[in-house]
């Protein structure tokens, strides 16, 4: 992880374990990605952006966990799953996802199956 990301979860150090985990996740089963840190999120990017890890809310805040991120993924389709908190199509065919993670635990094989499907609609269109 490079210093201008540690910046990122400055006084944030739950939110950043989640994070470790999972960019260890990314980083390790996806190739090619570049980190472009920016003042309200993390973008994830092969040829195109991919993912994003933010501080979204993308719950009502009472729904919200004590420590969370929100990782923002672009697909082709909309996934049926209660896992994602908002689900949109802001253009056509391009599908925006939401998951507020607050667990290690949540960083399982299905949602790394979900980024890497986002990084591969990424690099092909």
């Amino acid at each position: 992880m490079n210093g201008d990301a540690l910046r990122f979860f400055d006084g944030k150090p739950e939110e950043l374990a989640l994070y470790e985990a999972l960019e260890a996740r990314i980083f390790s089963e996806i190739e090619n990605v570049r980190l472009k840190v920016g003042k309200s999120q993390l973008s994830l990017y092969n040829r195109h952006l991919f993912a994003c890890v933010s501080f979204l809310r993308a719950k009502r805040k009472a729904e919200l966990p004590a420590h969370y991120i929100t990782l923002t993924l672009g697909l082709d389709r909309p996934l049926e799953s209660p896992r994602a908190a908002v689900v949109t199509e802001p253009y056509p065919n391009r599908w925006t996802h939401h998951f507020v993670l607050s667990r290690k635990e949540e960083i399982d094989d299905e949602l790394m199956d979900w980024v890497k499907q986002a990084a591969v609609f990424a690099a092909v269109k």
